[in-house]
């Protein structure tokens, strides 16, 4: 079986810290494609790394405002908007598909809503809290080109996974 997990771009790699597009409504052929793909890029990460529930779209180099996210099944969000972010805080070790192996200390607000299209340009809204809303919010981060490792809470905040 190739390493299809070699399509996630890595750490250090210029594509990741652009902003994405909107994904435009006459895009959305591509852009199931992709979400496909995307969605199996997951599976086999958790697969092989025991973690992974999303991914944005500029990891894989695909620099449109998408995420999918695919805890028991696969759910694409395009052109999501994050609001409603709590003033209430929590703090993690944060990973990322990007850096399989580093974790990062961050902050990220408690709750927030996500509003986004799904697959058929349909408009949803999520209330998320904790983990969720973290994921979501790192999910979030990558597509305005911003990474974890630049969220760090200090400049002790970064450890190997073992």
């Amino acid at each position: 079986m190739s390493n299809n997990l070699n399509l996630i771009l890595k750490l250090g790699n210029p594509k990741l810290y652009e902003a994405s597009s909107p994904l435009k409504k006459d895009e959305l052929p591509e852009a199931r494609e992709k979400a496909h793909a995307m969605a199996e890029l997951v599976t086999e990460y958790r697969r092989r790394h025991g973690a992974g529930r999303a991914i944005a779209a500029p990891q894989i180099g695909y620099m449109k405002r998408m995420i999918v996210l695919n805890i028991n099944r696969p759910q694409v969000l395009i052109n999501p908007v994050l609001e409603d972010k709590s003033h209430e805080m929590i703090e993690l070790w944060d990973d990322c598909m990007s850096f399989p192996n580093l974790l990062v200390r961050v902050r990220r607000h408690k709750s927030c809503r996500i509003r986004f299209l799904n697959r058929d340009w349909k408009e949803q809204s999520w209330w998320l809290e904790d983990d969720l809303s973290e994921l979501l919010q790192h999910e979030y981060d990558h597509l305005d080109g911003i990474l974890a490792t630049q969220r760090a809470i200090d400049e002790r905040a970064f450890a190997l996974k073992e």
